[in-house]
């Protein structure tokens, strides 16, 4: 049995469906090897990024490991963006690389980069495997760091010669990851600062949903009664008319809950990702804070950590709701709820029939069923979504917020219809994110996935567009012509439909929803 046939056997043991990716001349043993596995599906794809960024959202989605493959060079190169999202985005994910012969790697030769190097700083672990005994043992490492709380990216770099020599190294056995819990000691502290607390406010990360313990935080909060807001990604924890619900934070700008933070005699940081945003951001009041996640905290001086519990936050917070807590019913000054809600346009205004984001969001609130999965690209409509769109149930909005990468709505989509083939997917993207991965519609119509892609067609980076006016007075070098989408969809072979007003749009939509069976582009055309 050659190497590369063990390295399918070993994912295979550990449970994997899908591997993403490019075939090159470094890896045409793998291909060779995953043809004749009856377990695995291999998904030709048409840009390795697209690939990377497909593992990405299946991971967070499947909650098992992403695989994504590519050859040397730039092969490898393609995949860094996305191998660094999902670092970042603490998405599980193993990116398997094809390299040069050992003995091309020390003179200067074509097309080679020390890749192991390269994608140090983006992973949790990267590899080069040389001896074909460890081939197993390393693999096995791979999916347990991959995993491993907080979860992110693992490359590893095969050798083209290593793949074709034979071996007799078997998978190893799937072992559970570990968890740790804080002692009962801290728990009671913890308790205790609690109960001595006049103010507690609530910060939700999406640990609290990688860890599925939304249940647990959704009774210990109804037990505080205190006031909550969700960073980006964990939106849907709360529903939106829960009194307790503050929505959202972490913006840069108009983060129109700080002041009620700012007021709290003690922050709870529950599952909080401090990639999204750092606490000089949002505590700037210096509130002393309970620190609850799965790692210990960066304590700086915006983030004074009083106590850490560190460990499973599902069993933490099971801990914390067998002891007798006391409501902690208060209101931020100023109708802070209402003043939000009204700000962020979180409630649609009937009479207001404007074609804006805001609207086309409450549209889509409005029309999709509860377990819609809606997938945001980066840009400025990935603002109005935080603000206004409020799903219904947790780990259904996947906002890249992390390393904040465009081009990732429309291959993310791929590898949500095929983590959770019996929900509806929506991909929100703008017109710059959306030719960076368009070609991935060909992968998605040759697969046969059904969901609906919206593409934001305003000729320009708005975004940024929107901050050099407020700091210069003008933009520059952020506007573009467009193809006509709609029939750029059609030449791939799917329907592509133009929205003008807000009404064509409502109509499109649940007509779309009502008949999907392939993917559908919607092109929202905006007046500038």
């Amino acid at each position: 049995m050659k190497v590369s046939d063990v390295i399918i056997h070993c994912l295979e043991n550990e449970g994997v469906k899908y591997v993403f990716g490019i075939i090159g001349k470094e890896t045409l043993d793998l291909a060779d090897s995953l043809s004749k596995s009856n377990h695995i599906q291999f998904v030709n794809v048409r840009h390795e990024q697209g690939a990377a960024f497909m593992a990405d959202v299946y991971g967070r989605l499947s909650k098992e490991v992403g695989i994504c493959l590519s050859t040397l060079g730039p092969g490898a190169t393609n995949l860094l963006t996305g191998i660094a999202n999902a670092q970042l985005e603490h998405s599980p994910l193993i990116a398997l690389i094809g390299q040069a012969r050992m003995n091309r790697q020390h003179p200067e030769s074509h097309q080679y980069l020390d890749i192991v190097k390269i994608f140090e700083p983006a992973t949790k672990w990267s590899t080069q495997i040389i001896d074909a005994q460890t081939v197993s043992s390393n693999i096995r490492k791979a999916f347990k760091l991959a995993k491993l709380e907080k979860p992110g990216s693992v490359a590893i770099v095969f050798p083209e010669n290593l793949l074709s020599l034979g071996t007799d190294n078997n998978p190893l056995p799937v072992m559970p990851i570990p968890e740790s819990v804080p002692d009962n000691e801290v728990m009671i502290a913890a308790h205790s600062l609690i109960q001595n607390s006049k103010k507690p406010f609530l910060l939700v990360g999406n640990g609290v949903i990688r860890q599925d313990a939304v249940n647990e935080l959704q009774t210990f909060i109804n037990v505080l009664q205190a006031p909550v807001a969700h960073s980006f990604m964990a939106k849907g924890i709360l529903p939106k008319e829960h009194p307790s619900n503050y929505f959202t934070f972490g913006f840069s700008e108009n983060d129109v809950v700080v002041p009620g933070i700012g007021e709290a005699d003690l922050l709870l940081t529950t599952g909080f990702d401090f990639v999204e945003s750092p606490p000089k951001n949002w505590n700037k009041m210096k509130v002393p804070v309970l620190h609850m996640d799965s790692l210990p905290a960066n304590i700086d001086e915006y983030y004074p950590t009083k106590i850490e519990c560190i460990g499973n936050i599902k069993k933490t917070l099971q801990f914390l709701n067998k002891l007798e807590t006391s409501a902690k019913p208060w209101t931020p000054a100023g109708n802070l709820r209402d003043r939000i809600m009204n700000e962020y346009q979180i409630n649609d205004e009937e009479k207001d029939r404007s074609f804006t984001i805001e609207h086309v969001l409450h549209c889509i609130e409005q029309s999709i069923p509860r377990d819609t999965i809606v997938i945001s690209d980066v840009g400025a409509h990935k603002v109005a979504i935080a603000r206004t769109f409020q799903p219904k149930n947790p780990g259904r909005l996947i906002i890249s917020n992390g390393l904040a990468s465009m081009g990732f709505a429309i291959p993310g989509a791929i590898g949500a219809k095929l983590a959770c083939p019996d929900e509806p997917v929506i991909c929100i993207t703008g017109d710059g994110g959306a030719l960076m991965n368009f070609a991935e519609i060909e992968t998605a119509r040759r697969l046969g996935l059904p969901f609906i892609i919206i593409v934001i067609n305003d000729s320009m980076l708005k975004l940024e567009v929107q901050q050099m006016i407020k700091r210069y007075g003008e933009s520059y070098g952020a506007t573009f012509q467009n193809p006509d989408f709609a029939l750029l969809a059609e030449s791939f072979g799917i329907k592509g439909i133009k929205a003008h007003n807000l009404d064509e749009f409502e109509n499109i939509l649940k007509v779309a929803l009502q008949t999907l069976k392939e993917v559908i582009l919607i092109e929202v055309v905006m007046q500038n």
